[in-house]
């Protein structure tokens, strides 16, 4: 899969806004979740290099969950959880502070495969955006800018 850009203007949908990507990763399921469900933890691994600094003790334990991010370019997101599995996976819905989030979607997905490898999806929705002024940079966001993400994620965890 992988988001496509259309140079003619034309509408994506469906699958067009689906950029997903997995690694196979040597650490525990558990180990590379506290990392994703600890937003302190975040900018660490984040390879869009968009992510500035979360405060401690805001890790997420269940859906409906909100924990606020700073973003490099000096805004704050609330982001809200809407998927959520202890060790196996975790969705969550940016939006700006007191705002509906605007419809994109990041998602984790652990697949243990024994107990020292886990399998990691990460996935971008942004089937559901809405606001035109995110579309650009919503389709820039492919497969390759999560698989940065995935890979500074699994150095951190395979260090433990």
């Amino acid at each position: 899969m992988g988001a496509m850009a259309h140079g003619d203007g034309s509408e994506q949908t469906g699958q067009d806004r689906i950029a997903s990507a997995s690694l196979d990763v040597a650490a525990p399921a558990e180990r590379i979740f506290a990392l994703i469900a600890d937003p302190a933890e975040q900018p660490r691994w984040d390879g869009n290099d968009n992510l500035a600094e979360a405060a401690h003790g805001q890790r997420v334990h269940a859906v409906g969950d909100v924990f606020s991010m700073s973003i490099t370019m000096g805004a704050v997101r609330e982001n809200h959880v809407v998927e959520f599995e202890e060790g196996r996976r975790i969705a969550w819905q940016p939006a700006e502070p007191g705002s509906a989030p605007p419809g994109h979607l990041w998602r984790w997905e652990l697949e243990p495969l024994d107990d020292a490898h886990t399998r990691v999806t990460h996935t971008y929705d942004w089937s559901r955006l809405t606001d035109e002024s995110r579309l650009a940079r919503a389709r820039a966001t492919d497969s390759d800018a999560l698989r940065a993400s995935l890979t500074r994620l699994a150095a951190l965890a395979e260090r433990g």
